[in-house]
C-alpha cells in the first residue's frame, strides 16, 4: 500500500500544490517563495525520509504569513490523506535533536486530537525576511490539520537561525516514528479500536 497524498488549495492569498510520500529517502522539491521555509521544509523531508513536492505563491507583497500558514493546513491534510485508518502505524515519535549550542526536542502522537505545545522562546526577530513568530503558526496549521498532539521544546540555544532549524529536524525525526509501520500491530494502536 502507498502512502502519498497530493493536495491542492486554492484561495483568494495562496495557491498550493503539494506531494507528499511517507516511505521516501529524503528527496524533495520546494517552490514556495519564501527562502527559508524553502530551507525548512527541505531538511524536514530529509530528517523524516519523506519525499515531498512543494509549490507555493501567495500574497507575499503583503507578508510570508499567508504562505506559511497555507503550507502547514496542506501539509498537514497531506499526512492526514497519506495515513489512511492509520492501521499498524506506531502513533508515537520522539526526537531531541541538537544544533550546535541548541538543543531541541519534539513529540507526537497522530491521535486524531490536534494540540501543540510549543514551549520554545524564540525572539521576535527576522531570519532575512522570514519573521521568526510564523513558525508557530506553520505548527500550529500543520497540528490542528493533520490531528496531531505535539509538543515541541527548545530546552536551550543562541543562535535563532539554529533554534528553528533544530525545532524542525526534532519535528521531522519525532513524525517519521510515529508513521513507521510495525508489524506487530494489529489494526490501530488504540484501547478504543480506532484513532
Amino acid at each position: 500500500m502507498s502512502r502519498t497524498a497530493a493536495v491542492e488549495r486554492v484561495t483568494k492569498e495562496t495557491r498550493i500544490h503539494l506531494n507528499l510520500v511517507l516511505d521516501g529517502t529524503g528527496e524533495s522539491k520546494v517552490c514556495t517563495s519564501v527562502p527559508f521555509l524553502d530551507h525548512m521544509l527541505d531538511l524536514f523531508a530529509r530528517h523524516g525520509l519523506f519525499d515531498l513536492q512543494v509549490e507555493a505563491q501567495g500574497d507575499i507583497d503583503i507578508d510570508f504569513h499567508h504562505t506559511v500558514e497555507d503550507i502547514g493546513i496542506v501539509l498537514g491534510e497531506a499526512l492526514k490523506r497519506a495515513l489512511g485508518g492509520k492501521e499498524g502505524i506506531r502513533r508515537y515519535g520522539q526526537a531531541t535533536v541538537p544544533m550546535d549550542e541548541t538543543l531541541a526536542s519534539a513529540a507526537v502522537d497522530l491521535s486524531g486530537r490536534p494540540y501543540l505545545c510549543f514551549n520554545v522562546p524564540l525572539p521576535k526577530v527576522k531570519i532575512g525576511d522570514f519573521d521568526v513568530e510564523l513558525v508557530r503558526e506553520f505548527f500550529q496549521a500543520f497540528a490542528n490539520t493533520g490531528g496531531l498532539n505535539l509538543h515541541i521544546n527548545l530546552a536551550y540555544g543562541e543562535n535563532v537561525h539554529h533554534m528553528v532549524e533544530a525545532c524542525f529536524k526534532a519535528f521531522a525525526r519525532a513524525l517519521d516514528e510515529a508513521t513507521r509501520r510495525d508489524d506487530r500491530i494489529t489494526g490501530v494502536l488504540s484501547t478504543k479500536g480506532k484513532l
